[in-house]
């Protein structure tokens, strides 16, 4: 089996066609609409046991029900450490080997500088929460288990310099684009440095770009409809197809450290590239996380 045939229009039931996923489990985050939603009815209908976490366990549990999988709803607040940390000893304690845990939650564009722990809100949210569950059930992953992060083609507009790690409360000439991108280039470093620590095992990370699609993710965005009338739009269905590919197809076992877009490997931005960044980033992550107690 190969992946060739996928791309841009290819949605998540397509890339996941013949494949029986039962007795798999798979973790994602912000199960409970747009894109998260539809991987987990995807991989669910697949037989795949989906752990949904969204921020409310009520929300998580609506929408398990509403796809009709199978599945365990978990709460998940990515901007406070304790509700990660309890989500990820939650999850460990159901005894459950995860085959792929799936980062597909995130914030968008505040329009307004947003600081919680001296951390701008979407670097938070979309890097530091996920970084923290990642780490915190990496011992519950399956031996030739995955890591699929969902970055954004906005890396692109993180600052020229890369990660401002003296400017990491996004305070200093806040633009609403800027601290996004920096969140989605963390998102993707972190995958490289874990890949690396990953070297040797049957475990991959890799990150991707999933499209530009209509979902609750551009809520804050007072121009949305403005921005997404100049851009080409994929539907969710197949804004999902990238995720569940990289999650579950077999022809990328042992694929790790890269970056996917319609559902091949990609290039980035060269800064998504600095080993020197990714690693400093990794341990600045750990000083935070050490910080947030």
């Amino acid at each position: 089996m190969d992946i060739s045939q996928f791309g841009f229009e290819s949605t998540a039931e397509e890339v996941t066609s013949g494949l029986d996923l039962t007795g798999k489990t798979f973790v994602v985050t912000g199960c409970n609409s747009g894109l998260g939603l539809e991987t987990t009815r995807v991989l669910g209908m697949r037989g795949g046991h989906i752990i949904g976490a969204a921020r409310t366990r009520e929300k998580a549990a609506a929408a398990i029900a509403s796809t009709g999988v199978e599945g365990t709803p978990v709460a998940c607040e990515l901007s406070d450490a304790a509700s990660v940390r309890a989500c990820a000893a939650e999850i460990r304690g159901l005894g459950r080997s995860i085959d792929a845990l799936i980062c597909n939650a995130g914030i968008m564009a505040l329009p307004e500088p947003r600081t919680t722990h001296g951390l701008d809100l979407q670097f938070l949210t979309n890097h530091i929460g996920h970084f923290i569950l990642v780490t915190e059930l990496l011992d519950s992953l399956a031996d030739d288990g995955r890591v699929v992060v969902l970055s954004s083609g906005a890396h692109h507009m993180a600052p020229e310099s890369g990660i401002e790690f003296d400017n990491l409360s996004g305070q200093r000439d806040y633009k609403p684009w800027k601290m996004y991108g920096q969140s989605k280039l963390a998102n993707i470093l972190f995958t490289k440095e874990l890949a690396k620590r990953f070297t040797g095992s049957g475990r991959t990370a890799n990150s991707l770009h999933p499209g530009v699609i209509r979902t609750n993710l551009a809520r804050h965005l007072e121009d949305a409809e403005a921005v997404l009338s100049t851009m080409k739009l994929k539907s969710i269905p197949q804004g999902a197809a990238t995720q569940c590919l990289v999650a579950v197809h077999p022809a990328l076992a042992g694929t790790s450290g890269e970056y996917f877009s319609d559902c091949q490997v990609t290039d980035t931005h060269p800064l998504a590239q600095d080993a020197e960044m990714a690693a400093r980033l990794w341990a600045r992550s750990e000083e935070i996380v050490a910080s947030l107690g």
